[in-house]
């Protein structure tokens, strides 16, 4: 089978060097394009030397549409605004599309949900083999303890990222909220301060940490009446995400449109 040509976006960031890296050392797999946002100064650089690697002849372009005509995919992790203006042009183009952005509003979420009737969409608030158990394990763990158990979800990234919480905390929300059959949007608390009275039962908590170069540290936290039970994950390396999102990619390829989730791609539905 030909390799699945895919197209990195972002590719100047953290994530985009991580993902031209672990494309480059994975058999079935091939780089067809580097993209970056107009008027980046790297456009016109070539995208292995970007990513530490030898040249790869692959130059970064802001224009999708011409890198998008011989590629099988798209690995997205930008900003939201970039990644709704890569929605469409995918869509079009056939392309297998893994999005792995944060920050996402739910008009954003919209848009994308709106070109799976006949675009393949792979997307998480993160790719890791690690984080999406955490997750089923949170959905059952909450199905199984009852409402005096109290959820709190607090996460820790570098000091450079620019939303919160995060996409991986909202995403285990999502499950402790399935486990309880509610609705997150509904229960949900964050940025605690002043005197905020007491806490509203049945409220998921979140709390938001930022500094130096934590790649991502998860815990969920279930306060009972005397007793606490912590599930938690730890990201040492952002390597964990960019291997998750090839993962993704090629198990999309050829798969019928629709949204898909990294517990589908690792069958973790029935957990």
């Amino acid at each position: 089978m030909a390799d699945m040509r895919l197209i990195v976006a972002g590719a100047g960031g953290r994530m985009g060097r991580a993902l031209t890296r672990v494309i480059a050392e994975t058999p079935g797999a091939a780089l067809a394009g580097a993209l970056e946002a107009p008027g980046s100064e790297l456009l016109g650089q070539d995208a292995g030397v970007l990513a530490g690697l030898p040249a790869n002849g692959v130059k970064v372009s802001a224009d999708l549409w011409s890198l998008s005509a011989e590629a099988d995919g798209i690995l997205d992790f930008t900003v939201p605004r970039a990644t709704i203006a890569n929605v469409a042009i995918a869509a079009e183009r056939g392309l297998v599309h893994v999005i792995g952005t944060t920050g996402l509003s739910v008009s954003d979420d919209a848009v994308i949900r709106s070109v799976t009737s006949r675009a393949v969409v792979v997307r998480s608030g993160n790719m890791s083999l690690g984080v999406n158990l955490l997750a089923a394990l949170v959905k059952r763990v909450a199905q199984s303890l009852d409402p005096s158990f109290d959820i709190e979800i607090l996460e820790m990234h570098h000091k450079g990222k620019i939303d919160a919480p995060s996409g991986t905390a909202l995403m285990l929300g999502e499950a402790a909220a399935a486990g309880r059959s509610i609705a997150l949007e509904e229960h949900s608390a964050r940025g605690r301060d002043g005197v905020t009275g007491v806490r509203r039962a049945g409220d998921i908590g979140f709390a938001s940490l930022r500094g130096g170069t934590a790649a991502g540290d998860h815990s969920v936290i279930f306060a009972g009446p005397s007793e606490r039970l912590t599930l938690a994950h730890h990201a040492e390396d952002r390597m964990i995400f960019a291997h998750g999102a090839l993962k993704a990619a090629l198990w999309a390829h050829g798969k019928k449109p629709g949204l898909y989730s990294m517990a589908d791609v690792l069958g973790l539905g029935d957990i």
